[in-house]
């Protein structure tokens, strides 16, 4: 969580003034840490995502300064991303980063697992990144290129138990943004991943209770500290660390990193 403080690096101060970004999954958590980031830089920032709460978040970026606008939208509605892109077209006429960071996790096991919650898990995790790019390319075209960054996960290096769907999202995002970063990098549009491991967010708090649940009836509180100590840096990734590594590959110092997926997660994964 954000909690009004800063969460951009100094570094990037300005960095984004003039330049547009769309970020998925902005209500709360890392999604929201990373709209700030780029609204303290200077982007203007179109926070969507399916829950309401969507809209007082822009209006708090807003109250401090900062140029942002919501919007409330099922990323697995292609109609209504379709319409997203349409008014993004309206009211900038070009895009400059887009960044899927929409994503859901459910923990289970294998014969609890039904279809219908695989496939939702997929349709969130990531078919709707490529709905989303597929809609934004013209726009990011128009602004001469730009950037796409994808949500992977420590689970895009290797899946974890209970969580087949959510393991298989994650590798695909991250061939998914291999296969574009090749396609769209003629028109100067980058498109790399990021994947965090351990993140102070609420849902890493869901992680905690049901894996710790099922891996030994660990108190809340108990797996993850367990997980944490085993991680090089001895710390959970802050929301502010992911934000800066997105403001980076965004920024015209990444102009020449496309097509990769890169680790913050204090080491947790080193490959």
């Amino acid at each position: 969580m954000t909690d009004g403080a800063a969460v951009a690096s100094p570094i990037f101060a300005g960095h984004f003034s003039g330049r547009r970004a769309v970020v998925t999954g902005a209500a709360r958590g890392i999604g929201l840490g990373i709209a700030q980031a780029f609204a303290e830089c200077g982007a203007a920032v179109l926070l969507v995502d399916r829950d309401p709460g969507v809209v007082e978040a822009a209006e708090n970026l807003v109250s401090r300064g900062h140029e942002a606008s919501s919007a409330v939208v099922d990323l697995t509605n292609e109609d209504e991303v379709t319409a997203l892109f349409a008014r993004v077209r309206e009211d900038w006429g070009a895009l400059d980063v887009l960044v899927n960071n929409a994503g859901i996790i459910t923990i289970s096991d294998v014969e609890s697992l039904r279809t219908a919650d695989f496939a939702r898990v997929l349709a969130v995790n990531t078919t709707a990144a490529f709905t989303t790019t597929r809609e934004a390319v013209p726009l990011l075209r128009a602004a001469g290129g730009g950037s796409v960054l994808n949500a992977s996960s420590g689970q895009g290096r290797q899946g974890f138990i209970y969580t087949p769907h959510y393991a298989a999202s994650k590798m695909g995002i991250i061939g998914m943004s291999q296969s574009l970063a090749k396609e769209l990098a003629p028109d100067q549009i980058r498109v790399n991943c990021y994947c965090p491991g351990i993140v102070e967010t609420e849902m890493w708090a869901y992680n905690d209770a049901e894996w710790g649940r099922r891996l030994g009836e660990y108190q809340p509180g108990e797996l993850i500290a367990e997980w944490i100590d085993d991680i090089p840096l001895r710390r959970p990734a802050a929301v502010a660390d992911v934000a800066n590594l997105l403001l980076y590959l965004a920024s015209d110092a990444g102009s020449y990193i496309t097509g990769q997926a890169i680790n913050v997660d204090g080491g947790m994964f080193m490959s």
